[in-house]
């Protein structure tokens, strides 16, 4: 199990995953979108499944401490769109080289920032809950950030209905994406064992969020935390095109 990744890749990855744990669990998405384009630099293999099998996790912990604030009204119709924006996502996975993955990850990564950033007011119903299902499923798919799409969509409730919500779409949907995965030949058992290796740092950013809850400036906290994907943004784009030069 070891051998599929170094030590110091595997610390330097359980860093990550603790921080994007530590994020989502404040407040209530923010482990892919942290992750995923560190990881991907770090090594492509931890991007899409594992950080999918991660997001599981967290979003069933913190469904479990907000489980009184959910309701489930209209989320069905996402999770619908998630199927078919999921294969597309997929798609983009089977055919598109390594350098192009990372590029799309990272302008992944820069539209969750600019939605995060920006109020969007849009009606909550069957084809607004289908059309984010449908963007989720792409962006889940490709690079495991599902969330945003939600995230602006859900925006009104209040912040443990926000948190609810969320949680309960990401469970359902992840089961959704791993599932799409298995059937595309793009899930290995590798995959779930390098879950397995980072799961102790999900359960830790959880347990630490636990403590904080209440205690720090959840604007602050979303602040830092879109600095921090424009940076890793950056820093993967830069990279994804020095790949594609002509050696």
């Amino acid at each position: 199990m070891f051998s599929l990744i170094d030590p110091q890749t595997l610390a330097i990855a359980s860093v990550i995953v603790f921080l994007g744990a530590l994020t989502q669990s404040l407040i209530g998405f923010g482990l892919a979108v942290v992750a995923s384009p560190l990881l991907y630099i770090v090594d492509p293999q931890l991007v899409p499944a594992p950080v999918i099998v991660m997001g599981f996790s967290i979003a069933l912990l913190t469904l479990l401490r907000e489980r009184g604030h959910l309701e489930f009204n209209g989320l069905q119709y996402a999770l619908l769109g998630r199927v078919p924006g999921g294969f597309i996502g997929a798609s983009l996975l089977l055919f598109a080289p390594q350098a192009i993955l990372g590029l799309a990850i990272a302008a992944i990564v820069a539209v969750a920032v600019i939605l995060s950033l920006y109020k969007f007011s849009l009606p909550v119903n069957k084809k607004t809950l289908f059309g984010a299902g449908v963007i989720s499923g792409i962006f889940g798919n490709i690079a495991a950030i599902g969330g945003p799409p939600m995230a602006i969509l859900l925006s009104g409730k209040d912040a443990s209905q926000f948190r609810a919500a969320l949680s309960a779409f990401f469970i359902f949907s992840s089961t959704i994406a791993i599932a799409i995965l298995a059937v595309t030949g793009l899930l290995e058992i590798k995959h779930l064992w390098l879950s397995l290796l980072l799961l102790p740092s999900v359960l830790l950013g959880y347990l630490v969020a636990g403590k904080l809850v209440g205690r720090v400036d959840k604007h602050k906290t979303k602040m830092a935390t879109l600095v921090l994907c424009t940076i890793s943004a950056l820093v993967l784009t830069i990279k994804s095109v020095i790949e594609l030069l002509p050696q």
